[in-house]
């Protein structure tokens, strides 16, 4: 039996083969899932292209999580391609350079406002735009950069990740009740178009072959995106409000 067979998934965030979330969208179809995308703006295009590769064709669907019509219209929109949704996947971030490569300090507030709401508010915003059409024993799953710690170039990415993380532990409680489950998954430092916006990236990606004792390989999102399909799927009917790393170990190391 395939690990999602006869679920309805949908995936935000793909733009590219690179992502987590192109990952999660092929290794779902894969495991028998009925695969429904959001493309985003300008992206759009680069959304609809890579579709094309995933094994089986996916609808797309318009959304900006930071626009209440797009937000208010989503279910409806959902709808006709399914009738009810066992799970969402939250790959979505934002923060402008002005705020990230060392300007903690230098940022004003229009720039980290946009940063939190995008990037944290925004799981919030899906998971209430999502809710009629969500079936108890579902999920909701999110992407997060290991917010216990100050990383490097981060800024204030890493404050909106820690927005997310406590975020999504407010979901857990809230929509427990409703028998969802809203877990994180804390992948290592990937060469994604994410990773590619934040300056001095390889800052922080050369904190990782010395540290993680499974290794690390930054060119391959599949590990992230398993554990992913893991929690989406029925084999963690328990775990709610938790953050899984997959970072090759380096969250359990000492300095």
């Amino acid at each position: 039996m395939e690990l999602l067979e006869g679920k309805n998934l949908l995936v935000t965030g793909v733009l590219t083969d690179q992502s987590i979330a192109f990952e999660v969208a092929r290794i779902a179809q894969e495991e028998g899932a009925n695969v429904i995308l959001t493309a985003f703006g300008k992206g759009a295009r680069l959304t609809a292209a890579t579709a094309k590769r995933l094994p089986a064709a996916a609808p797309i669907e318009q959304l900006d999580v930071t626009d209440q019509a797009d937000l208010d219209s989503l279910a409806e929109r959902l709808s006709a391609h399914c009738d009810q949704l066992d799970g969402v996947v939250h790959s979505i971030g934002f923060a402008s350079q002005r705020i990230m490569g060392g300007n903690f300090l230098a940022a004003g507030w229009p720039d980290v406002a946009t940063s939190i709401e995008t990037s944290a508010y925004s799981l919030k915003s899906l998971a209430v735009a999502t809710a009629p059409l969500a079936v108890r024993g579902g999920s909701i799953t999110g992407l997060t950069f290991d917010a216990r710690y100050a990383w490097p170039v981060y800024d204030w990415m890493g404050v909106s990740k820690a927005a997310l993380e406590a975020t999504a532990r407010y979901l857990a409680r809230d929509l427990g009740p409703e028998g969802i489950r809203v877990n994180l998954v804390s992948a290592g430092p990937l060469k994604t178009v994410a990773a590619k916006s934040i300056p001095g990236f390889s800052q922080m990606e050369g904190l990782w072959p010395d540290r993680a004792p499974l290794g690390w390989d930054p060119q391959d999102p599949g590990p992230a995106a398993r554990a992913v399909i893991a929690l989406a799927s029925d084999l963690f009917p328990a775990t709610t409000g938790e953050v899984i790393h997959v970072d090759g170990g380096v969250h359990a190391m000492g300095q």
